[in-house]
């Protein structure tokens, strides 16, 4: 099992962080970490409404000393407390989570799409990455001569290939057409199904829309696509939508493939859906929070049950997660508004100035070309490698985007993850950095790959490691 954003390069490049605080001369000043979406870690700060409610849940008291916060915060605080056992977020929750954030989600989802939700067909979870693990448990089976497949979008968030491998099941790739803004073909969904026929039985079709590390928008064709695609095979849909409110085309919005379900008629009202959000991303960034949820759609009652006894069996997901998650998804509507406004929209302006800045200056670095940013946290740049970066690479038993990457560190401090550890089409390298880092530490960041990446050219541009 590997996990590439918390890989050997991000290994190292806490290492040397390390050396740096113990005064080390390196040829760099500081680390510049760009391989992974924790948004508070890059400096991002809390939106206040969040940390006011959840602080107010956690110790209640506070709501007596007057102490400044908002009237929203201590009403939202205490209706959450309400649905708790004891009045208290350190009781265990129900398995599925508080009842008054159910119900919160599901008035959400209603108005986001224009279609009903109902809080019973809703659970919490520990972020969205547990979310996803429970309803890939769903799928297996106990015949390890079917194995269960899931057909995984390459490129593809290690999520799902390290879940797959856990549980030891069939990993089927689908390649998204990079030529075309990372959308989806109905020909390479067929392709990836019908080859994997003699090596599992598919079960599960995932899309990660907005794209990570790729960074696409689907339109709602596409998304009619592959829904029609997965009713005809008879799999489930997993549309991990984490990144649904990180849109930076102008005019361009978030269409949720629930939405495109429904608009397609009583004809798939029997397609299962699962869709999955998460507190870590957006404008709220509150990652180590672990809150997320999931919404299942069209799913069997007896399905329903049996994912109710999977989830008791962790008893509940973090309370403070769960609390969040309510933030996120119903806003304030008295005297915290106008802050929680200004603070959301101060947040995605800024991540959409430097989603545009780094569209821009990635392509004009000659050998280096990158898809327009539609959507999510993350740029995912081809890049030219000389042929004799590619022969030294393989010579030492290693891709030749790690070679680069690992390269890129030692020189500059910037941390980043190569392509393969996403998985790629062959022949083809890239690497996956986010947007995340202040816009000054972006510029040095780009700066300093313009500069690495024609000496790296150069350094192997007549290297032949076999001395030919």
């Amino acid at each position: 099992m590997q996990y590439a954003v918390r890989g050997p390069i991000v290994i190292k490049a806490a290492e040397l962080e390390g050396e740096l605080k113990k005064g080390a001369k390196l040829p760099f000043e500081q680390v510049i970490k760009a391989n992974i979406g924790d948004a508070h870690a890059m400096g991002q700060k809390p939106i206040s409404f969040v940390r006011e409610v959840i602080a107010l849940a956690t110790c209640p008291s506070l709501m007596e000393t007057g102490t400044g916060f908002s009237e929203d915060a201590v009403l939202r605080a205490k209706e959450i407390l309400g649905s708790t056992g004891g009045g208290s977020v350190g009781a265990y929750t129900n398995s599925v989570g508080i009842a008054s954030v159910l119900n919160h989600v599901a008035e959400y989802i209603t108005k986001r799409d224009g279609y009903p939700a109902n809080p019973a067909d809703i659970f919490l979870g520990t972020g969205a990455s547990g979310c996803i693990k429970n309803i890939m448990k769903l799928c297996l089976t106990m015949d390890a001569d079917n194995k269960p497949g899931f057909m995984i979008p390459v490129p593809q968030y290690p999520l799902y290939s390290a879940c797959t491998a856990e549980f030891n099941a069939h990993l089927i790739s689908y390649f998204m057409n990079e030529s075309n803004n990372w959308t989806l073909d109905r020909a390479e969904l067929e392709r990836a199904y019908e080859d994997s026929l003699e090596h599992c039985i598919p079960k599960a079709i995932c899309i990660i829309n907005p794209g990570n590390p790729t960074g696409q928008n689907l339109p709602p064709e596409n998304i009619a696509e592959i829904i029609r695609f997965a009713h005809e095979k008879q799999l489930l849909i997993m549309a991990d939508e984490v990144y649904q409110d990180n849109i930076w085309t102008e005019g361009g919005q978030f269409t949720s493939f629930k939405k495109v379900l429904r608009s397609l008629g009583p004809e798939f009202d029997d397609q299962p859906l699962a869709s999955f959000h998460s507190v870590s991303k957006g404008f709220m960034g509150e990652c180590g929070l672990r809150g997320g949820y999931c919404e299942m759609t069209n799913f069997p009652q007896d399905v329903k049950d049996m994912l109710l006894k999977l989830i008791s069996a962790s008893l509940c997901s973090s309370t403070s997660g769960q609390v969040a998650v309510s933030c996120m998804v119903k806003p304030p509507t008295g005297d915290a508004r106008e802050r929680y406004d200004r603070e959301t929209k101060a947040v995605l302006a800024s991540l959409k100035e430097r989603s545009v800045m780094v569209h821009e200056k990635l392509n004009a670095i000659p050998g280096i070309k990158c898809n327009p940013l539609q959507g999510a946290m993350y740029a995912f740049p081809a890049i030219d490698l000389p042929t004799g970066a590619i022969e030294t690479a393989k010579a030492q038993g290693m891709e030749p985007d790690f070679l680069y990457c690992s390269e890129l560190l030692e020189a500059t401090g910037i941390c980043v993850v190569p392509g393969s550890g996403f998985w790629q089409t062959p022949g083809t390298y890239h690497f996956r950095m986010t947007i995340l880092p202040p816009k000054d530490q972006l510029e040095v960041f780009l700066d300093k790959l313009s500069q690495f990446h024609g000496q790296f050219c150069e350094k192997y541009s007549d290297v032949s490691p076999l001395g030919s």
